[in-house]
C-alpha cells in the first residue's frame, strides 16, 4: 500500500471537519447534557465517534447504495437535522424530547453531535477529492480536539458563565443554520 501524506490535504480536511463537527458551537449542548445526566464519558464518546467516522469513510457509499439512498438525499436529510438543531440553539426551545439518558457518550454526543449526517456527508465529499490516509489523520486531529473540549467542559462553563454560553449558543446556532442552508442548497438540485 502506497501512503502519500500531503500536509495541504490534511490541513484542508481538518478544517472542513472542524467546521462541520463544530465542537466549539456544541459546548452549550455538551454542558446542558452534563448538567442533565451528571457525567459525560469523554473517552468513550471520542473513540466511538472516531470509529464511526473512519468506518463511514470506507463503507459509507456502499451502505447508502445498499439501502438505495444517494449521497445527495443523505445530505438533504442531514441538512434538516442540522437545521432543527440550529433552531433549538437560536430560539432556546427543545424540539427533540427523549428519555433522559443515564450518561452521555455514544448518543447523543458521539452520534449525532460529533459524527452526524453533516460529518458523514463531508467525509464522502472529502473521499472524492483527497487520499484516505490524509482524511484519517484529519479525523484523528479533530477527535483529539473534541476530547479536550469534552474533558474540560466544566472549566469552559466556569470561564464563559451563563451569559457567555447563551451568546455562543446563539452565534453558533446561526452558523449551524447557515451550514444547513448551504448543505440543503448544494444538494437539493441533484434530487430532481
Amino acid at each position: 500500500m502506497d501512503l502519500q501524506f500531503n500536509f495541504k490535504e490534511i490541513a484542508t480536511a481538518t478544517m472542513v471537519l472542524f467546521a462541520v463537527i463544530d465542537i466549539l458551537g456544541s459546548i452549550p449542548i455538551i454542558i446542558g447534557l452534563r448538567n442533565k445526566v451528571g457525567h459525560i464519558q469523554s473517552e468513550k464518546a471520542s473513540i466511538v465517534a472516531a470509529v464511526i467516522m473512519v468506518a463511514f469513510l470506507f463503507v459509507g457509499d456502499e451502505i447508502l447504495n445498499l439501502i438505495g439512498i444517494d449521497v445527495n438525499s443523505f445530505a438533504v436529510a442531514g441538512a434538516f437535522i442540522i437545521f432543527f438543531l440550529a433552531i433549538e440553539m437560536i430560539l432556546g426551545i427543545t424540539l427533540y424530547k427523549d428519555d433522559a439518558p443515564e450518561s452521555a457518550s455514544v448518543v447523543p454526543i458521539a452520534f449525532p453531535l460529533i459524527a452526524g449526517a453533516g460529518t458523514m456527508t463531508s467525509l464522502l465529499s472529502l473521499r472524492a477529492e483527497y487520499r484516505v490516509e490524509n482524511i484519517i489523520i484529519a479525523i484523528i486531529i479533530n477527535i483529539i480536539f473534541v476530547y479536550v473540549v469534552l474533558i474540560s467542559s466544566k472549566q469552559i462553563e466556569k470561564i464563559l458563565g451563563q451569559g457567555g454560553l447563551n451568546v455562543i449558543r446563539k452565534v453558533f446556532g446561526v452558523i449551524l443554520l447557515a451550514i444547513a442552508v448551504k448543505l440543503f442548497a448544494a444538494n437539493i438540485n441533484q434530487l430532481f
